[in-house]
């Protein structure tokens, strides 16, 4: 059997016939036999063969990486050996950051947005929004009601990030009208390989979403600026002045990139949070106890909370790129056209690297010394120049949420998810019915 490289430490150049090693052919018929997640596959591929390990799907080899060398090595050092190809979500999506390639302009704009001063612009609404889930979790408490966890985190997150973009809170027609969001979301692993029959198996979604973008864009023209003041749509409004590339479609698209990546990825994340917590009840006590209400020692804790959720569940499970030349990779020959795999989902379990890796343990995250050193072991958002520009708000809603209802509220689950879905996100596949208690 070939030999693999060690997690964090990349051999010399790759001689020019080292390839990486490949998984037998039968192990892969067995796994297509059996119906498995591709997650397994991967596993498989991992366990056998190491940190950067090939499997054939098809005619050609696909390249999976979890090694956190040669994760560096693809996402922070070389993204323009290792670009991306047609995002699956483009058909929700467009042209919006998330599915575009070296625009760097189009990243400037955003990226000023969420570090810094911007972040600072969005502070109050994150807060609104968290008050108002605050508000309805505590009436839950009061009468009983069974209401469902996943839901409701979407609900939040959906809030937020439109507070964020148009200055108001969310409306209810809104609401039910952006629904066809992580409906289509959840239809893609299902969708037809063909682009126009995928668009037309979720046109009328498509429709909805569409409607809803044209409406709050003409809001952001007229300067119809919300309670909360101008929205981000203002921002990119206001850029079409100066970049004509700035249409009203790059804006739609942009739109809906922000509510996929700052809804579903939230989402997700809270969700698997309370799962987990229902299971580790002792890490929601330790958090509490870590300080007072509203202090840094608490703030750190709840943090970790949700850095150790994510490391369970990466906000994207598989980084999909593409080798636009031929290159060396951890000693071995990755060669022009091939499609490589990063799995921060299998890097973040790798036992080599993380302690007793399937434990919820907030703690590692909170003591010096406990998590890996190096940079590839741990990057939930991704890493290097094309890492998820959401990531400080991401954390920073999800924080003040659980900052207003842990202290006052446990979900008791009335039934739990099967396991978990994957798609663009892992999810739990299935609801989340709960009831409230002290």
């Amino acid at each position: 059997m070939a030999t693999h490289a060690r997690p964090g430490s990349l051999p010399g150049p790759a001689p020019a016939d080292r390839r990486v090693p490949e998984l037998d052919p039968a192990l892969v018929e067995e796994w297509q036999g059996g119906g498995g997640e591709l997650v397994d596959l991967f596993a498989l591929a991992r366990e056998r063969l190491g940190g950067i390990a090939a499997f054939r799907l098809g005619p050609r080899p696909t390249v999976l990486v979890t090694d956190p060398a040669a994760v560096q090595h693809v996402l922070a050092h070389h993204p323009d050996r290792y670009v991306k190809r047609s995002h699956r979500a483009r058909l929700l999506i467009g042209d919006g950051l998330l599915a575009a390639t070296g625009e760097a302009w189009q990243r400037r704009l955003l990226q000023s947005q969420f570090t810094g001063p911007g972040m600072r612009r969005y502070e109050q609404r994150i807060v609104g929004a968290a008050r108002t889930t605050a508000a309805r979790w505590a009436s839950y408490a009061r009468t009983g009601e069974v209401f469902d966890v996943g839901a409701e985190m979407r609900r939040f997150a959906l809030d937020t990030i439109w507070r964020s973009l148009t200055g108001h809170p969310l409306d209810p027609g809104t609401e039910r009208e952006l629904a066809a969001v992580p409906a289509v979301v959840a239809a893609m692993p299902r969708l037809p390989a063909d682009g126009a029959a995928a668009e037309e198996a979720v046109a009328a979604e498509l429709a909805r979403i569409d409607d809803v973008a044209r409406r709050a864009i003409a809001a952001a023209r007229d300067g119809a600026a919300g309670p909360d003041g101008p929205g981000l749509l203002h921002v990119l409004t206001e850029a079409a002045g100066t970049r004509p590339e700035y249409t009203d479609r790059l804006i739609r698209d942009e739109l809906v990139t922000l509510l996929v990546a700052g809804h579903e990825t939230t989402a997700s994340t809270l969700t698997w949070l309370y799962l987990l917590l229902d299971r580790n009840p002792g890490a929601r006590e330790q958090a509490l106890a870590a300080g007072a209400e509203g202090s840094a020692q608490r703030r750190r804790a709840v943090q970790a909370l949700v850095q150790e959720t994510l490391r369970f569940y990466p906000s994207a499970w598989i980084l999909p790129r593409c080798a636009a030349q031929d290159d060396g990779l951890a000693g071995y020959e990755v060669e022009a056209g091939t499609d490589v795999l990063v799995c921060p989902y299998l890097t973040h379990r790798d036992a080599e690297l993380w302690a007793d890796p399937e434990v919820f343990d907030p703690g590692r995250f909170t003591t010096p010394g406990r998590r890996p050193a190096h940079p590839g072991s741990y990057f939930p958002f991704g890493i290097g120049p094309r890492a998820c520009l959401g990531q400080q708000f991401a954390l920073r809603e999800s924080t003040a949420l659980l900052e207003r209802l842990l202290p006052g509220h446990t979900p008791r689950f009335r039934s739990l998810p099967a396991g978990a879905a994957y798609g663009i996100t892992v999810r739990p596949d299935g609801p989340t019915p709960a009831v409230l208690g002290a």
